[in-house]
């Protein structure tokens, strides 16, 4: 029943034109952390890891989790339509089906999307001089940031389900980013899911923000756990009432 309700999200969004924003906004924070790095040459010396400081700040603190949040807006938008509640709720699949096969789409799309800011990070390394590659580590610190983003993924998805607006759970992401940074320099980051894209990223920093990969890992796992928990039980609740 998974890979079916998968397959029918997939074409749900077969014709929208989400790929063509996935691609251009990422570009954005490449320039602007590129344009940051040769405005300060004289203070950054590390070469690719001082270039990650900079376009990490922009791209983390207020492009990753809002780009999150439009792609669960958008797989929940159909649901939000005329009377399509209705139709989800009289499918012959669990609903716990239909919230996972959502969230697996957003993690497959975070993924997508921390590999597409890879290759334009190493485009904008190239661009201002640097030279040989990115040191691997920067692509795993952009894949850790992938778990944090399945965190954010399933806190969208359930914001998304229960508020009708398109734009109010993008802007709460957003917001939800900058209390992030906030909760991440404090030294709470483990505990506020927005924290954990940033610190799995190293957002703005050139040594391992994440000491404790264990606890990285756990915070993470609860964080998923939960608002997915939250997600289907709300699903079955809404369930019970159409039938």
């Amino acid at each position: 029943m998974l890979s079916i309700c998968v397959k029918m999200e997939q074409k749900k969004l077969k014709h929208s034109h989400l790929w063509l924003v996935f691609a251009i906004i990422p570009v954005i924070p490449a320039l602007m952390g590129a344009g940051n790095y040769l405005n300060n040459l004289g203070l950054l010396k590390s070469e690719w890891y001082s270039l990650w400081t900079q376009q990490s700040l922009f791209y983390s603190n207020f492009f990753y989790g809002p780009l999150i949040a439009l792609y669960c807006a958008c797989i929940w938008r159909v649901e939000h339509l005329n009377h399509n509640w209705n139709s989800l709720m009289t499918m012959p699949v669990p609903v716990r089906d239909v919230f996972l096969a959502k969230l697996m789409l957003a993690f497959v799309c975070t993924v997508g999307l921390q590999l597409w800011v890879w290759i334009l990070f190493v485009i904008s390394g190239k661009a201002v001089g640097l030279t040989g590659m990115p040191p691997a580590q920067i692509l795993l610190w952009l894949l850790r940031g992938s778990a944090g983003g399945l965190a954010i993924a399933a806190l969208q998805l359930v914001l998304s389900m229960l508020i009708r607006s398109f734009a109010v759970p993008i802007a709460l992401s957003l917001l939800g980013s900058i209390l992030g940074l906030l909760a991440g320099n404090a030294g709470y980051g483990l505990l506020f899911p927005y924290s954990l894209m940033m610190l799995g990223m190293n957002a703005n920093r050139s040594e391992n923000m994440v000491d404790n990969l264990l606890g990285f890992g756990i915070s993470v796992a609860v964080f998923v756990g939960m608002f997915t928990a939250v997600g289907i039980l709300w699903l079955r609740k809404r369930d019970v009432t159409a039938g």
